[in-house]
């Protein structure tokens, strides 16, 4: 048996990928199930609602859909909550592991009219798989190819009508033909903290633990504008309050369990402290480029810019130029690093 062999990029990727898989599955039992219970990006939420009940009363699939945003702000949720809403299977998979043609035609050829394909981090998938998508998007039906050369011929095998939903963190790394097969596109945005606050105590309510409105304004605040995270770290802060306190998430409770996790005030942890600190101390606050970064970090670059960057580019922490990653005056007075000036004798 041949052992397959990957690069260090290929482990750093398939890490990132299990973190993710872990978060989602803690996190499982708390997703929404219907539009009704979902909380948060209203304008997204009610042109689903709208195209859902469309396609029921034509009693038609829906028209295929595209999810981007950063990780952990519901696309994988709004996914099951559509299959939900229009009554049909869902089937999932992913870029990464769709690595052949043959991948793809054995999931499409099963699926039944009306169902669900769904595809996280579709921007990763290998170019010869995304040219037997096209076919199957646009007119529902795969080519086979037998032979080779002047013995070569085609078979076209027919699909039912079905929805393909694609999430993506990088919506810019899908090519223009793929992208424009999808009839509803939509970004998903950061969450504020209002909404964020009313999905921990939905959560709370679900777990069974008692939180008050400023424990859950806390954890909002320090929640990074995303869900996923939220209710990571409510789970963390309720094993601190049933050992530590009485049960009860309080604001104090609250703070004295996430500084224990080491999140600060604004959310940051100590990943997103060392990225900052690096481009200071190393690159003497920026600009620097993200594959130098990478490999000060030992971090893939897709870590970064996936996970890292969007929150910290958000928050005002970093700026983006034509140079590469530069650190803002706000960095420098979170973290109370005194910016050095910059020697301007004249020689």
């Amino acid at each position: 048996m041949i052992k397959k062999e990957y690069s260090k990029d290929d482990q750093q990727q398939y890490l990132l990928n299990d973190i993710n898989e872990i978060e989602k599955k803690e996190t499982s039992n708390l997703r929404p199930l219907t539009l009704k219970e979902y909380i948060g990006q209203d304008r997204v939420v009610e042109t689903l609602k709208i195209a859902i009940d469309a396609a029921l009363k034509r009693k038609e699939p829906l028209e295929h859909i595209l999810f981007n945003g950063p990780p952990g702000l519901g696309k994988t949720t709004l996914a099951h909550i559509i299959a939900n809403e229009m009554g049909t299977k869902i089937i999932t998979s992913s870029g990464p592991a769709l690595e052949k043609g043959g991948d793809l035609i054995g999931l499409l050829t099963h699926i039944e009219r009306g169902d669900i394909f769904f595809i996280d981090e579709i921007h990763r998938i290998p170019k010869i798989v995304e040219e037997f998508l096209y076919p199957a998007m646009e007119d529902f039906a795969v080519d086979f190819i037998f032979d080779k050369g002047v013995h070569a011929r085609t078979h076209r095998y027919r699909l039912e009508q079905f929805t393909l939903i694609g999430a993506t963190t990088r919506a810019g790394l899908l090519s223009s033909p793929l992208r424009e097969r999808f009839g509803i596109t939509r970004d998903l945005d950061f969450y504020n903290e209002k909404d964020l606050a009313r999905i921990i105590k939905r959560s709370a309510r679900i777990i069974d633990i008692s939180i008050d409105d400023k424990g859950a304004a806390e954890i909002a605040k320090r929640s990074r504008g995303t869900p996923r995270v939220a209710n990571r770290l409510l789970k963390r802060v309720r094993d601190f309050a049933q050992v530590k306190a009485d049960g009860i998430i309080t604001k104090d409770v609250a703070i004295d369990a996430l500084i224990l996790e080491g999140i600060d005030e604004f959310g940051l942890g100590d990943i997103d402290r060392r990225f900052l600190k690096t481009i200071i101390f190393n690159y003497k606050g920026g600009p620097v480029g993200i594959e130098a970064l990478s490999a000060t970090l030992q971090l893939e670059s897709d870590v970064l810019i996936e996970v890292i960057e969007p929150y910290l580019l958000k928050t005002g922490f970093i700026i983006r130029t034509s140079q590469g990653r530069k650190i803002t005056e706000k960095a420098y007075k979170h973290l109370n690093i005194k910016k050095k000036e910059e020697d301007t004798t004249l020689f």
